[in-house]
């Protein structure tokens, strides 16, 4: 049996859960075994049917009051339990900060290793599995002995999608916990902002250096107020202080991953690829044809980005009447 843990928050299921679920069902197929799941903190009906329309067969609910939110050591802790219990050959979750954090806390308790952000894995007496390192610029073959296997499939290295038999059974399951496991736990949350957000946006708009200005980046703010997306930007920029570090798409900022990424005056840097590269499709508008970011795109537009922006805005306004 192939265990996939699921990310939830207050009721609703992550995109990392599904994105896990998708990897899972062909990760099972290779193992010719069962697809369950791991649901702690929550029993929900809907929680529960959502993970079957994405292919479990089997979710394991576990609620207690020490789970009342989430919680690393309570979460690692019951899931290590549920691995001593349950037997599963592989143990997976998606690699968010999340995922990755209750996997490692799990994989401590149990003193086995613990593999995250994979993009492929190969089953067998020794597992074998190809890894993304150092934010996304390096890919690490690695091989696994271990009487489970315990994994993180790297974040949108799949797109999720619905599969399976679309109905999973509910299986309670109680873990031993105390006020120990409450060293750290989630008691408050303060919203910082409403509406989209740069790792959620459906569209987002960056900017290079080749903007120019501080106030070049007017005229992507008004494009993405059109498109209902968000501004991002190179490190370049933050560098210059045109934008907040909050903007930057990046390895050492937000990793995105929209229907469309519009690049304008972006050179794509490796280090800025790492946070663009899950992107469904990518428009580079640049003067520079051979530029990283160009030769990767989807589409280009070699012309001055203070022509075309303005031009795709005006003609969005026009077809809006």
């Amino acid at each position: 049996m192939l265990l996939v843990v699921l990310e939830h928050d207050r009721g609703e299921l992550a995109e990392a859960a599904r994105e896990a679920l998708t990897f899972g069902r062909v990760l099972a197929e290779k193992l010719d075994e069962e697809l369950e799941a791991a649901l702690i903190g929550s029993d929900e009906e809907e929680l529960v049917d959502e993970a079957g329309r994405y292919g479990a067969e089997v979710v394991h609910t576990c609620v207690h009051d020490v789970l009342g939110d989430y919680g690393p050591d309570a979460y690692g802790a019951t899931l290590a339990q549920m691995v001593t219990e349950l037997e599963p050959s592989a143990v997976l979750a998606c690699g968010s900060d999340r995922g990755n954090e209750v996997m490692a806390q799990a994989a401590a308790r149990l003193n086995a290793p613990f593999v995250a952000n994979c993009i492929d894995v190969t089953p067998g007496v020794s597992w074998t599995m190809t890894r993304v390192q150092w934010g996304g610029s390096l890919l690490e073959d690695s091989s696994l002995d271990a009487d489970v296997a315990l994994l993180t499939c790297g974040l949108h290295a799949v797109a999720a999608e619905p599969g399976g038999s679309g109905v999973a059974g509910d299986e309670p399951f109680e873990a031993d916990l105390d006020d120990s496991h409450r060293v750290t736990i989630v008691k408050d949350r303060t919203v910082q902002e409403a509406g989209v957000t740069l790792p959620t946006a459906p569209v987002v708009c960056g900017g290079g250096r080749g903007i120019g200005s501080q106030e070049g980046f007017a005229q992507l703010e008004e494009l993405a107020e059109l498109l209902g997306g968000r501004v991002g930007c190179s490190r370049a920029v933050t560098n210059l202080g045109w934008r907040p570090h909050s903007d930057q798409v990046g390895q050492t900022g937000t990793r995105i991953a929209p229907e469309v990424y519009i690049a304008s005056g972006i050179s794509g840097a490796i280090q800025h690829w790492v946070g663009a590269m899950a992107s469904k499709h990518i428009l580079a508008i640049n003067t520079d044809r051979e530029a990283n970011m160009v030769v990767k795109a989807d589409w280009a537009v070699i012309a001055d980005l203070h022509e075309v922006i303005p031009a795709i805005t005006a003609e969005i306004r026009r077809r809006r009447g």
